[in-house]
């Protein structure tokens, strides 16, 4: 087949092509960004590498004849769906998780507290968090907030114990003085109120291959960013380092007005985003 077929059976098949189909390619390219995506950023990718040598393999045993590897790979190939399930349990997790996420909350189209009222409070809530992480610091008392968003924290919630108290430097600093009974765990916030105290959290994926050098509390913040789309604050006993986890990812030397523009542009943003949004849906429903 010489240049000029492969440029007609090309055209041919360009012009056989519908506005749906465009589409439908569309779709699949994007599915696959988010899939090479995952899979880059997760141990995923050590993964997809061994079943890729699994296909060479079994294409190498066809093309030389070798019969007893080839129905072995065979048989485990057709079972892959299954093992790529099992074996991508967490970060198939994950990944539906960050779909289900949306920027509003059906759910409370006319019911519970308005948006200004929620947004007021979390501002108020912030300040307390920030004055807070600042006197700890200055202390070395270890502190761990996690402030809760889309995705709800209920077992996490009922492992400790429910407080529903109004946020301030007071509160935090009985909650976190080392010889109370609730400074061991975390902290959970819920439309601006302290929810729960020591709760416990959920260890990371990847606990082995973290700093040898950060403690149970920076442990405890990833494990829980990797599990949910909440914001976790930590407070370093060793060192007063105030820490934030989000997404997995742990970054570090905050200070009080760097800590209150992340909490503001991840907690009250996202609060007037969802307003906006429920405010276009009622919109489109009057009319």
């Amino acid at each position: 087949m010489n240049f000029h077929d492969i440029k007609d059976a090309f055209f041919s098949i360009l012009s056989t092509l519908e506005f749906k189909d465009f589409i439908d390619v569309a779709i699949l390219a994007y599915i696959i960004y988010i899939a090479l995506k995952l899979i880059r950023e997760t141990r995923a990718g050590q993964l997809v590498k061994g079943i890729l040598f699994l296909v060479a393999g079994y294409f190498f045993s066809k093309f030389f004849e070798l019969k007893i590897i080839e129905y072995l790979l065979k048989s485990a190939l057709d079972i892959g769906l299954i093992a790529m399930i099992i074996l991508f349990q967490p970060e198939l997790r994950r990944a539906l998780e960050k779909f289900g996420r949306t920027k509003f909350d059906i759910l409370s189209f006319g019911f519970g507290q308005g948006s200004d009222t929620l947004t007021k409070k979390w501002e108020t809530a912030i300040d307390a968090i920030c004055d807070s992480c600042v006197e700890l610091s200055a202390t070395c008392t270890g502190a761990l907030i996690v402030v809760e968003r889309q995705v709800r924290l209920g077992e996490q919630i009922e492992t400790g114990t429910i407080m529903n108290a109004t946020p301030s430097k007071e509160v935090f600093g009985n909650i976190f003085y080392p010889k109370t009974p609730l400074h061991d765990g975390a902290v959970i916030m819920r439309d601006g109120i302290i929810l729960a105290a020591a709760c416990f959290l959920p260890k990371p994926q990847n606990d082995a291959i973290i700093n040898k050098k950060l403690g149970s509390r920076h442990r405890a913040a990833i494990g829980m960013s990797e599990n949910s789309d909440a914001v976790i604050i930590v407070v370093s006993e060793e060192t007063g380092q105030i820490s934030v986890a989000m997404n997995g990812v742990l970054t570090r030397d905050y200070t009080r007005e760097k800590l209150k523009r992340l909490l503001y542009k991840e907690v009250t943003d996202e609060k007037q985003n969802s307003k906006n949004s429920a405010d276009g849906e009622r919109s489109k429903t009057d009319k």
